[in-house]
Protein backbone atom coordinates (compact mmCIF):
# COMPACT_ATOMS: atom_id res chain seq x y z
CA UNK A 1 0.00 0.00 0.00
CA UNK A 2 1.37 3.40 -1.02
CA UNK A 3 2.20 5.77 1.83
CA UNK A 4 0.26 9.03 1.81
CA UNK A 5 2.17 12.28 1.73
CA UNK A 6 2.43 14.76 4.57
CA UNK A 7 1.20 14.55 8.14
CA UNK A 8 -1.46 11.86 8.61
CA UNK A 9 -3.45 11.77 11.84
CA UNK A 10 -4.28 8.19 12.78
CA UNK A 11 -7.88 7.16 13.51
CA UNK A 12 -7.04 6.01 17.04
CA UNK A 13 -5.19 9.22 17.91
CA UNK A 14 -8.00 11.30 16.37
CA UNK A 15 -10.75 9.56 18.35
CA UNK A 16 -8.69 9.74 21.54
CA UNK A 17 -8.08 13.47 21.12
CA UNK A 18 -11.73 14.20 20.26
CA UNK A 19 -12.89 12.24 23.30
CA UNK A 20 -10.56 14.14 25.62
CA UNK A 21 -11.53 17.50 24.11
CA UNK A 22 -15.24 16.66 24.41
CA UNK A 23 -14.79 15.77 28.08
CA UNK A 24 -12.97 19.07 28.62
CA UNK A 25 -15.82 20.91 26.87
CA UNK A 26 -18.32 19.32 29.25
CA UNK A 27 -16.13 20.18 32.26
CA UNK A 28 -15.98 23.78 31.01
CA UNK A 29 -19.78 23.76 30.74
CA UNK A 30 -20.19 22.41 34.28
CA UNK A 31 -17.88 25.18 35.52
CA UNK A 32 -20.28 27.77 34.08
CA UNK A 33 -22.96 26.33 36.42
CA UNK A 34 -20.79 25.75 39.50
CA UNK A 35 -18.52 28.82 39.53
CA UNK A 36 -19.79 32.34 40.30
CA UNK A 37 -19.50 34.80 37.42
CA UNK A 38 -16.87 37.48 37.81
CA UNK A 39 -15.04 40.09 35.80
CA UNK A 40 -11.80 42.03 35.62
CA UNK A 41 -11.59 45.44 34.00
CA UNK A 42 -9.71 45.08 30.73
CA UNK A 43 -7.48 48.03 29.87
CA UNK A 44 -5.23 49.09 27.02
CA UNK A 45 -1.54 49.22 27.97
CA UNK A 46 1.27 49.77 25.49
CA UNK A 47 -1.10 49.19 22.59
CA UNK A 48 -2.43 45.83 23.79
CA UNK A 49 -5.28 44.64 25.99
CA UNK A 50 -4.42 43.44 29.47
CA UNK A 51 -6.06 43.06 32.89
CA UNK A 52 -6.18 45.47 35.83
CA UNK A 53 -5.27 42.98 38.62
CA UNK A 54 -7.02 45.04 41.33
CA UNK A 55 -10.35 45.34 39.49
CA UNK A 56 -11.95 41.89 39.98
CA UNK A 57 -15.63 41.90 41.01
CA UNK A 58 -18.54 39.45 40.88
CA UNK A 59 -21.37 39.97 38.38
CA UNK A 60 -24.80 38.50 37.65
CA UNK A 61 -24.69 35.08 36.05
CA UNK A 62 -25.56 35.27 32.31
CA UNK A 63 -28.17 33.02 30.71
CA UNK A 64 -26.09 30.32 29.01
CA UNK A 65 -28.13 27.11 28.41
CA UNK A 66 -26.59 23.64 28.45
CA UNK A 67 -27.47 22.88 24.80
CA UNK A 68 -25.10 25.62 23.64
CA UNK A 69 -22.13 23.70 25.08
CA UNK A 70 -22.54 21.20 22.26
CA UNK A 71 -22.57 23.75 19.43
CA UNK A 72 -19.74 25.86 20.88
CA UNK A 73 -17.21 24.59 18.27
CA UNK A 74 -19.42 26.20 15.60
CA UNK A 75 -20.34 29.30 17.61
CA UNK A 76 -16.67 30.04 18.29
CA UNK A 77 -16.25 30.95 14.61
CA UNK A 78 -18.61 33.89 15.14
CA UNK A 79 -16.86 35.10 18.29
CA UNK A 80 -14.35 37.94 18.53
CA UNK A 81 -11.51 35.44 18.11
CA UNK A 82 -13.19 33.50 15.32
CA UNK A 83 -11.26 35.21 12.52
CA UNK A 84 -7.96 34.28 14.19
CA UNK A 85 -9.08 30.64 14.36
CA UNK A 86 -10.00 30.63 10.65
CA UNK A 87 -6.74 32.31 9.59
CA UNK A 88 -4.63 29.84 11.57
CA UNK A 89 -6.48 26.84 10.13
CA UNK A 90 -5.99 28.14 6.58
CA UNK A 91 -2.28 28.82 7.15
CA UNK A 92 -1.80 25.33 8.62
CA UNK A 93 -3.34 23.88 5.47
CA UNK A 94 -1.15 26.06 3.23
CA UNK A 95 2.07 25.05 5.03
CA UNK A 96 1.03 21.40 5.44
CA UNK A 97 0.02 21.17 1.78
CA UNK A 98 3.37 22.57 0.65
CA UNK A 99 5.31 19.95 2.58
CA UNK A 100 3.04 17.16 1.44
CA UNK A 101 3.81 18.13 -2.17
CA UNK A 102 7.57 18.16 -1.53
CA UNK A 103 7.23 14.85 0.29
CA UNK A 104 5.25 13.27 -2.56
CA UNK A 105 7.53 14.55 -5.31
CA UNK A 106 10.75 13.47 -3.55
CA UNK A 107 12.18 16.94 -2.94
CA UNK A 108 12.48 16.31 0.81
CA UNK A 109 14.46 13.12 0.13
CA UNK A 110 16.61 14.97 -2.40
CA UNK A 111 17.47 17.58 0.22
CA UNK A 112 18.78 14.93 2.62
CA UNK A 113 20.52 13.19 -0.30
CA UNK A 114 22.45 16.38 -1.05
CA UNK A 115 23.69 16.52 2.54
CA UNK A 116 24.76 12.85 2.36
CA UNK A 117 26.64 13.37 -0.94
CA UNK A 118 28.43 16.47 0.27
CA UNK A 119 29.77 14.87 3.45
CA UNK A 120 30.23 11.24 2.39
CA UNK A 121 33.53 9.79 3.63
CA UNK A 122 33.49 11.90 6.80
CA UNK A 123 30.91 9.99 8.75
CA UNK A 124 30.90 11.95 12.01
CA UNK A 125 30.72 15.24 10.17
CA UNK A 126 27.94 13.65 8.11
CA UNK A 127 26.13 12.64 11.31
CA UNK A 128 26.30 16.22 12.65
CA UNK A 129 25.22 17.73 9.31
CA UNK A 130 22.28 15.34 8.80
CA UNK A 131 21.13 16.06 12.36
CA UNK A 132 21.45 19.80 11.69
CA UNK A 133 19.42 19.46 8.47
CA UNK A 134 16.59 17.61 10.21
CA UNK A 135 16.68 19.92 13.25
CA UNK A 136 16.57 22.95 10.97
CA UNK A 137 13.51 21.59 9.16
CA UNK A 138 11.73 21.06 12.48
CA UNK A 139 12.76 24.37 14.05
CA UNK A 140 11.96 26.65 11.11
CA UNK A 141 9.30 24.94 9.03
CA UNK A 142 7.57 22.74 11.60
CA UNK A 143 8.44 19.47 9.83
CA UNK A 144 7.77 16.45 12.04
CA UNK A 145 5.36 13.72 10.93
CA UNK A 146 6.59 13.97 7.32
CA UNK A 147 10.02 12.65 8.37
CA UNK A 148 8.56 9.23 9.24
CA UNK A 149 8.81 8.35 5.53
CA UNK A 150 12.57 9.05 5.63
CA UNK A 151 13.20 6.89 8.70
CA UNK A 152 13.97 3.70 6.68
CA UNK A 153 16.44 5.65 4.52
CA UNK A 154 18.26 7.04 7.56
CA UNK A 155 18.36 3.62 9.23
CA UNK A 156 19.86 2.16 6.05
CA UNK A 157 22.44 4.97 6.10
CA UNK A 158 23.27 4.26 9.76
CA UNK A 159 23.77 0.56 8.99
CA UNK A 160 26.02 1.38 6.03
CA UNK A 161 28.21 3.49 8.35
CA UNK A 162 28.56 0.66 10.91
CA UNK A 163 26.03 1.93 13.44
CA UNK A 164 22.62 0.62 14.54
CA UNK A 165 18.94 1.46 14.10
CA UNK A 166 18.95 3.75 17.14
CA UNK A 167 21.46 6.04 15.41
CA UNK A 168 19.26 5.99 12.30
CA UNK A 169 16.23 6.99 14.38
CA UNK A 170 18.37 9.62 16.10
CA UNK A 171 19.55 11.19 12.83
CA UNK A 172 15.99 11.43 11.51
CA UNK A 173 12.90 11.56 13.68
CA UNK A 174 14.65 12.39 16.99
CA UNK A 175 16.70 15.18 15.38
CA UNK A 176 13.53 16.61 13.83
CA UNK A 177 11.80 16.51 17.19
CA UNK A 178 14.71 18.33 18.83
CA UNK A 179 14.38 21.09 16.23
CA UNK A 180 10.57 21.16 16.38
CA UNK A 181 10.84 21.66 20.15
CA UNK A 182 13.69 24.19 20.07
CA UNK A 183 11.55 26.10 17.60
CA UNK A 184 12.81 29.26 15.94
CA UNK A 185 9.96 30.02 13.50
CA UNK A 186 7.88 26.81 13.64
CA UNK A 187 4.50 27.98 12.21
CA UNK A 188 2.55 25.23 13.99
CA UNK A 189 3.69 26.13 17.50
CA UNK A 190 5.46 29.52 17.54
CA UNK A 191 3.21 30.94 14.83
CA UNK A 192 -0.06 29.78 16.40
CA UNK A 193 0.80 30.57 20.03
CA UNK A 194 2.27 34.02 19.29
CA UNK A 195 -0.77 34.87 17.17
CA UNK A 196 -3.02 33.91 20.08
CA UNK A 197 -0.79 35.89 22.46
CA UNK A 198 -0.96 39.02 20.33
CA UNK A 199 2.83 39.01 20.06
CA UNK A 200 4.59 40.20 16.89
CA UNK A 201 4.91 37.08 14.78
CA UNK A 202 8.22 35.23 15.36
CA UNK A 203 9.42 37.95 17.77
CA UNK A 204 12.06 36.83 20.28
CA UNK A 205 13.74 34.71 17.59
CA UNK A 206 17.23 35.81 18.72
CA UNK A 207 16.73 34.05 22.07
CA UNK A 208 15.29 30.93 20.43
CA UNK A 209 18.27 30.73 18.04
CA UNK A 210 20.56 30.50 21.08
CA UNK A 211 18.30 27.77 22.52
CA UNK A 212 18.42 25.92 19.19
CA UNK A 213 22.24 25.97 19.12
CA UNK A 214 22.52 24.71 22.70
CA UNK A 215 20.01 21.89 22.09
CA UNK A 216 21.84 21.01 18.85
CA UNK A 217 25.12 20.76 20.78
CA UNK A 218 23.55 18.59 23.51
CA UNK A 219 21.88 16.33 20.97
CA UNK A 220 24.92 16.07 18.69
CA UNK A 221 27.17 15.10 21.59
CA UNK A 222 24.63 12.55 22.83
CA UNK A 223 24.31 10.86 19.42
CA UNK A 224 27.97 10.97 18.41
CA UNK A 225 29.05 9.60 21.81
CA UNK A 226 26.74 6.62 21.31
CA UNK A 227 27.97 6.12 17.71
CA UNK A 228 31.60 6.22 18.90
CA UNK A 229 30.79 3.57 21.50
CA UNK A 230 29.44 1.26 18.77
CA UNK A 231 32.47 1.92 16.57
CA UNK A 232 34.77 0.80 19.38
CA UNK A 233 32.65 -2.22 20.30
CA UNK A 234 29.53 -3.16 18.26
CA UNK A 235 28.29 -5.23 21.20
CA UNK A 236 27.76 -1.97 23.11
CA UNK A 237 24.71 -1.34 20.93
CA UNK A 238 21.56 -1.52 23.07
CA UNK A 239 19.91 -3.59 20.33
CA UNK A 240 22.91 -5.67 19.30
CA UNK A 241 21.12 -8.96 20.05
CA UNK A 242 18.18 -8.21 17.70
CA UNK A 243 19.77 -5.96 15.09
CA UNK A 244 21.62 -8.45 12.87
CA UNK A 245 18.60 -9.76 10.95
CA UNK A 246 17.28 -6.25 10.52
CA UNK A 247 20.49 -5.19 8.76
CA UNK A 248 19.76 -7.70 6.00
CA UNK A 249 16.24 -6.38 5.58
CA UNK A 250 17.41 -2.79 5.18
CA UNK A 251 19.90 -3.68 2.49
CA UNK A 252 16.92 -3.70 0.14
CA UNK A 253 15.90 -0.13 1.01
CA UNK A 254 15.93 2.06 -2.09
CA UNK A 255 18.91 4.40 -1.77
CA UNK A 256 18.36 6.14 -5.09
CA UNK A 257 17.84 9.38 -3.15
CA UNK A 258 21.64 9.65 -2.99
CA UNK A 259 21.89 10.06 -6.77
CA UNK A 260 22.23 13.56 -8.22
CA UNK A 261 19.02 14.87 -9.79
CA UNK A 262 19.27 18.22 -11.64
CA UNK A 263 15.50 18.75 -11.59
CA UNK A 264 15.33 18.21 -7.85
CA UNK A 265 18.25 20.60 -7.42
CA UNK A 266 16.23 23.26 -9.25
CA UNK A 267 13.18 22.43 -7.14
CA UNK A 268 15.21 22.89 -3.95
CA UNK A 269 16.62 26.17 -5.26
CA UNK A 270 13.11 27.41 -6.07
CA UNK A 271 11.77 26.53 -2.62
CA UNK A 272 14.96 27.97 -1.11
CA UNK A 273 14.12 31.33 -2.74
CA UNK A 274 10.69 31.31 -1.11
CA UNK A 275 12.29 30.24 2.15
CA UNK A 276 14.41 33.38 2.01
CA UNK A 277 11.26 35.46 1.43
CA UNK A 278 9.58 33.73 4.39
CA UNK A 279 12.54 34.58 6.63
CA UNK A 280 12.47 38.20 5.41
CA UNK A 281 8.79 38.42 6.41
CA UNK A 282 9.58 36.82 9.77
CA UNK A 283 12.44 39.22 10.45
CA UNK A 284 10.53 42.29 9.27
CA UNK A 285 7.34 41.43 11.16
CA UNK A 286 8.33 42.84 14.56
CA UNK A 287 9.44 46.14 12.96
CA UNK A 288 6.90 46.78 10.18
CA UNK A 289 3.33 47.10 11.47
CA UNK A 290 1.65 46.13 8.16
CA UNK A 291 3.73 42.97 7.88
CA UNK A 292 3.21 42.19 11.55
CA UNK A 293 -0.59 42.31 11.11
CA UNK A 294 -0.57 39.97 8.10
CA UNK A 295 2.65 38.00 8.65
CA UNK A 296 1.03 34.61 9.26
CA UNK A 297 -1.17 34.67 6.11
CA UNK A 298 1.79 35.94 4.05
CA UNK A 299 4.00 33.14 5.35
CA UNK A 300 1.28 30.58 4.58
CA UNK A 301 0.86 31.84 1.00
CA UNK A 302 4.63 31.83 0.43
CA UNK A 303 4.83 28.26 1.76
CA UNK A 304 2.09 27.09 -0.59
CA UNK A 305 3.48 28.82 -3.69
CA UNK A 306 7.02 27.63 -2.92
CA UNK A 307 5.91 24.05 -2.28
CA UNK A 308 3.71 23.82 -5.37
CA UNK A 309 6.35 25.43 -7.56
CA UNK A 310 9.04 23.08 -6.26
CA UNK A 311 6.73 20.14 -6.96
CA UNK A 312 6.17 21.13 -10.59
CA UNK A 313 9.87 21.86 -11.15
CA UNK A 314 10.92 18.50 -9.63
CA UNK A 315 9.77 16.65 -12.74
CA UNK A 316 7.36 14.42 -10.84
CA UNK A 317 4.46 15.68 -12.94
CA UNK A 318 1.38 17.77 -12.24
CA UNK A 319 -0.70 14.73 -11.33
CA UNK A 320 1.73 13.80 -8.54
CA UNK A 321 1.83 17.41 -7.29
CA UNK A 322 -1.95 17.67 -6.96
CA UNK A 323 -2.14 14.19 -5.46
CA UNK A 324 0.39 15.21 -2.81
CA UNK A 325 -1.54 18.40 -2.07
CA UNK A 326 -4.86 16.54 -1.70
CA UNK A 327 -3.26 13.85 0.49
CA UNK A 328 -1.65 16.53 2.65
CA UNK A 329 -4.90 18.39 3.09
CA UNK A 330 -6.73 15.13 3.74
CA UNK A 331 -4.23 14.27 6.47
CA UNK A 332 -4.72 17.69 8.08
CA UNK A 333 -8.54 17.66 7.85
CA UNK A 334 -9.01 15.90 11.25
CA UNK A 335 -7.12 18.77 12.90
CA UNK A 336 -9.99 21.18 12.09
CA UNK A 337 -12.58 19.74 14.53
CA UNK A 338 -9.80 19.31 17.10
CA UNK A 339 -8.83 22.99 16.83
CA UNK A 340 -12.46 24.14 16.93
CA UNK A 341 -13.21 21.98 19.97
CA UNK A 342 -10.06 23.17 21.75
CA UNK A 343 -10.94 26.82 21.00
CA UNK A 344 -14.53 26.27 22.18
CA UNK A 345 -13.40 25.37 25.72
CA UNK A 346 -12.36 28.95 26.40
CA UNK A 347 -15.45 30.18 24.53
CA UNK A 348 -17.74 28.18 26.84
CA UNK A 349 -16.28 29.53 30.06
CA UNK A 350 -16.24 33.03 28.55
CA UNK A 351 -19.94 32.70 27.68
CA UNK A 352 -20.67 31.66 31.24
CA UNK A 353 -18.61 34.65 32.50
CA UNK A 354 -16.48 32.45 34.75
CA UNK A 355 -13.10 32.92 33.01
CA UNK A 356 -12.05 35.86 35.14
CA UNK A 357 -13.27 34.12 38.32
CA UNK A 358 -11.02 31.13 37.54
CA UNK A 359 -8.10 33.45 36.75
CA UNK A 360 -8.66 35.35 40.00
CA UNK A 361 -8.61 32.09 41.99
CA UNK A 362 -5.52 30.79 40.18
CA UNK A 363 -3.57 34.05 40.31
CA UNK A 364 -3.23 34.13 44.09
CA UNK A 365 -1.27 30.86 44.56
CA UNK A 366 0.76 31.49 41.40
CA UNK A 367 1.64 34.99 42.59
CA UNK A 368 3.00 33.53 45.82
CA UNK A 369 5.06 31.06 43.81
CA UNK A 370 6.86 33.78 41.90
CA UNK A 371 7.49 34.25 38.18
CA UNK A 372 10.04 31.45 37.65
CA UNK A 373 8.05 28.65 39.38
CA UNK A 374 4.96 29.89 37.52
CA UNK A 375 6.80 29.55 34.18
CA UNK A 376 7.89 26.05 35.18
CA UNK A 377 4.25 25.26 36.01
CA UNK A 378 3.23 26.22 32.46
CA UNK A 379 6.00 23.93 31.18
CA UNK A 380 4.72 21.09 33.37
CA UNK A 381 1.10 21.69 32.32
CA UNK A 382 2.04 21.41 28.64
CA UNK A 383 4.02 18.25 29.38
CA UNK A 384 0.98 16.74 31.08
CA UNK A 385 -1.54 17.65 28.38
CA UNK A 386 0.85 16.37 25.68
CA UNK A 387 0.32 12.83 26.99
CA UNK A 388 -3.32 13.03 25.92
CA UNK A 389 -3.35 15.53 23.02
CA UNK A 390 -0.43 15.36 20.57
CA UNK A 391 -1.54 18.16 18.21
CA UNK A 392 0.55 21.26 18.96
CA UNK A 393 -1.88 23.70 17.35
CA UNK A 394 -4.93 22.21 19.10
CA UNK A 395 -3.08 22.29 22.41
CA UNK A 396 -2.16 25.95 21.83
CA UNK A 397 -5.86 26.83 21.43
CA UNK A 398 -6.58 24.87 24.61
CA UNK A 399 -3.82 26.33 26.81
CA UNK A 400 -2.91 29.79 25.57
CA UNK A 401 -6.23 31.58 26.26
CA UNK A 402 -5.96 30.59 29.95
CA UNK A 403 -2.19 30.76 30.39
CA UNK A 404 -1.69 34.19 28.78
CA UNK A 405 -3.98 36.32 30.97
CA UNK A 406 -2.71 34.36 33.98
CA UNK A 407 0.86 35.24 33.01
CA UNK A 408 -0.19 38.90 32.82
CA UNK A 409 -1.50 38.70 36.37
CA UNK A 410 1.55 37.00 37.90
CA UNK A 411 4.24 39.00 36.10
CA UNK A 412 5.50 36.46 33.56
CA UNK A 413 5.93 37.94 30.09
CA UNK A 414 3.77 36.44 27.36
CA UNK A 415 6.89 35.61 25.38
CA UNK A 416 8.14 33.52 28.32
CA UNK A 417 4.75 31.80 28.65
CA UNK A 418 4.86 30.92 24.93
CA UNK A 419 8.40 29.57 25.36
CA UNK A 420 7.32 27.38 28.30
CA UNK A 421 4.44 26.04 26.20
CA UNK A 422 6.73 25.31 23.23
CA UNK A 423 9.13 23.33 25.44
CA UNK A 424 6.35 21.31 27.05
CA UNK A 425 4.59 20.62 23.76
CA UNK A 426 7.63 19.53 21.80
CA UNK A 427 10.24 17.68 23.82
CA UNK A 428 7.77 15.13 25.16
CA UNK A 429 6.58 14.14 21.66
CA UNK A 430 9.05 11.26 21.41
CA UNK A 431 8.98 10.31 25.09
CA UNK A 432 5.33 9.32 25.49
CA UNK A 433 3.96 6.01 24.18
CA UNK A 434 0.74 7.81 23.20
CA UNK A 435 2.45 9.63 20.32
CA UNK A 436 1.64 7.93 16.98
CA UNK A 437 4.79 9.24 15.27
CA UNK A 438 6.97 7.49 17.83
CA UNK A 439 5.01 4.24 17.60
CA UNK A 440 5.13 4.23 13.78
CA UNK A 441 8.86 5.00 13.75
CA UNK A 442 9.65 2.25 16.25
CA UNK A 443 7.43 -0.11 14.26
CA UNK A 444 9.79 0.33 11.30
CA UNK A 445 12.64 -1.09 13.40
CA UNK A 446 13.39 -3.74 16.01
CA UNK A 447 13.60 -1.07 18.72
CA UNK A 448 11.09 -1.64 21.53
CA UNK A 449 9.60 1.25 23.50
CA UNK A 450 11.43 0.26 26.75
CA UNK A 451 14.77 0.16 24.83
CA UNK A 452 13.96 3.54 23.27
CA UNK A 453 13.14 5.06 26.66
CA UNK A 454 16.31 3.61 28.19
CA UNK A 455 18.40 5.04 25.31
CA UNK A 456 16.87 8.53 25.34
CA UNK A 457 16.57 8.95 29.15
CA UNK A 458 19.97 10.66 29.45
CA UNK A 459 19.11 13.01 26.57
CA UNK A 460 15.78 14.00 28.15
CA UNK A 461 17.53 14.72 31.43
CA UNK A 462 19.99 17.13 29.80
CA UNK A 463 17.21 18.72 27.74
CA UNK A 464 15.08 19.34 30.85
CA UNK A 465 18.05 20.92 32.66
CA UNK A 466 18.81 23.16 29.66
CA UNK A 467 15.21 24.24 29.05
CA UNK A 468 14.54 24.99 32.73
CA UNK A 469 17.71 27.12 32.72
CA UNK A 470 16.53 28.98 29.62
CA UNK A 471 13.14 29.61 31.22
CA UNK A 472 14.98 31.03 34.23
CA UNK A 473 16.96 33.36 31.96
CA UNK A 474 13.77 34.37 30.10
CA UNK A 475 12.10 35.31 33.42
CA UNK A 476 15.23 37.15 34.59
CA UNK A 477 15.60 39.28 31.44
CA UNK A 478 11.81 39.65 31.07
CA UNK A 479 11.93 38.27 27.54
CA UNK A 480 9.65 40.36 25.39
CA UNK A 481 8.51 42.49 23.74
CA UNK A 482 5.93 41.75 26.45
Amino acid sequence: MEEKAGAQIGVRAFIQSLTILFVLMMIAGILTLAVPSGQYTHIQADGRQTIDPASFHYIQHPDYPVWRWFIAPVEVLGSSGGLTVVVIIIVLFFAGGAFAVMDKTGTLRAFIGRIVRRFSGRKYLLLWMVCLAFMFLGATLGTFEEVVLLVPVMIALAYSLGWDALVGLGMSILATNMGFSAAITNPYTIGVSQQLAGLPLFSGAWFRIIIFLVIYLIFGLFLSEYAHKIDKNPEKSLIHDVDAAERQKYKSVDSSFIAEDPLQNRAMAFFGLFLVLIFIVMLAGPFVSFISDYALPIVGILFLIGGLGAGFISGAGGKMVWKGLIEGWGGLAPSVPMILMAASIRYIIDSGAVTDTILHAAAAPFSHLGAFPAAISVYGLALGIEFFIASGSAKAFLMMPIVLPLSDLIGVTRQTAVLAYIFGDGFSNLAYPTNPVLLISLGLTVVSYPKWLRWTAKLWLWVIIATVAFLGIAVWIKLGPF
